[in-house]
């Protein structure tokens, strides 16, 4: 395993949602395709990170399988030698390193992370985890143990990929070359492209992305909705009152929206579609075509998703547990070795 590696992980916890579908799975799936060639992808379930809010921890085991079965369903290839698909918790040396990288972090760079901020103060104080708090040192692990250059990232994530540089930048400071540090923010856009994957929004408020978390359910359209239910939001969705079909993010978020969800569930250009409908007036007929395709879509995606063989999967993911697991523990007795928890090598 001599290529350079590109990581990216998978949520493992919650229903994924047609926004998840075509603004991080697609995305991750054809750049798995493309860069398989020339790189090492590793391709993560991240399911110590799944409680670091509340969750329902009966269900968490099946979902970390359905959310590997849904990618496979989406694409990716496990026949690719050159793509690992693994748990995160299978591979000790993600908790291990996480302790050391831990005790070299200050509680002022934590503090400041932005995601914790925002999701502490929508839980609050009492059920605010200290893992949620040290979020971000286990994804500088889960990246650092396996000398990754690469990590698609979306905004919400950047800050946390610059302390993972931080982090190795000032272990290898100190003790040597230990860390292989990951590319900066702007090389990592200009290696994967700007465009992280599009932001499908909330069919009642398509001012807000749409979310996994939604409560109601009214806006969001899940990949295990029954289809015919999900043609039911979409003919429920917002729109305006304009009364003219054009593609216009901020004075008609809502059809703006319904367009970019029919590109994608078409597989066709958002150009055509704006073409096909501009200055068209009758909503409702609109509102029908793109309903129309998106109980197709989740139709045929629910068909590939019934017939994936689970063993499959889960040898999938067993063969790279095997075949990463030494490479992890590698990078981690280097850094036991550094701090004189192991002893060092005479070599």
């Amino acid at each position: 395993m001599t290529k350079p590696v590109i990581l990216t992980g998978i949520r493992a916890n919650n229903d994924l949602t047609i926004g998840n579908y075509f603004g991080a799975i697609m995305p991750i799936i054809d750049m798995a395709k493309k860069h398989s060639d020339e790189y090492q992808i590793n391709m993560f379930i991240p399911d110590l990170h799944s409680f670091t809010t509340p969750i329902d921890h009966n269900l968490l085991y099946d979902q970390i399988l359905h959310n590997a079965r849904v990618f496979v369903a989406a694409g990716l290839p496990l026949d690719n030698d050159n793509i690992y698909l693994y748990r995160q918790s299978y591979i000790p040396a993600h908790s291990e390193m996480t302790w050391v990288l831990d005790c070299f972090t200050g509680f002022g760079e934590m503090s400041r992370m932005i995601q914790f901020k925002e999701k502490s103060g929508s839980i609050g104080d009492d059920r605010t985890s200290v893992g949620l708090f040290n979020y971000p040192v286990l994804m500088a692990a889960d990246i650092l143990l396996y000398n990754a250059k690469y990590i698609p990232v979306g905004e919400d994530q950047t800050q946390h990929l610059e302390f993972t540089r931080d982090i190795a930048e000032r272990m290898n400071g100190k003790f040597g070359d230990i860390f292989t540090v990951p590319e900066p923010v702007k090389s990592q856009h200009e290696f994967f492209g700007n465009d992280q994957g599009l932001r499908i929004k909330d069919l009642i408020d398509p001012t807000k992305k749409m979310s996994k978390s939604d409560e109601s359910g009214r806006g969001v359209i899940f990949l295990s909705d029954d289809p015919a239910a999900a043609a039911k939001k979409i003919m429920s969705a917002t729109t305006d009152d304009k009364a003219e079909i054009n593609f216009d993010r901020q004075n008609q978020p809502g059809i703006s929206n319904l367009l970019e969800i029919l590109a994608l569930t078409r597989g066709v250009s958002l150009d055509s579609v704006i073409t096909e409908f501009k200055g068209q007036t009758r909503y409702g007929d609109f509102k029908s075509t793109v309903a129309s395709e998106v109980e197709k879509f989740l139709s045929d995606f629910q068909t590939r998703l019934a017939a994936i063989d689970d063993n499959a999967v889960i040898k999938k993911l067993e063969q790279s547990e095997r075949d990463l697991t030494p490479i992890a523990n590698a990078t981690l007795l280097r850094a036991q070795q550094v701090v004189g928890l192991r002893p060092k090598s005479n070599s």
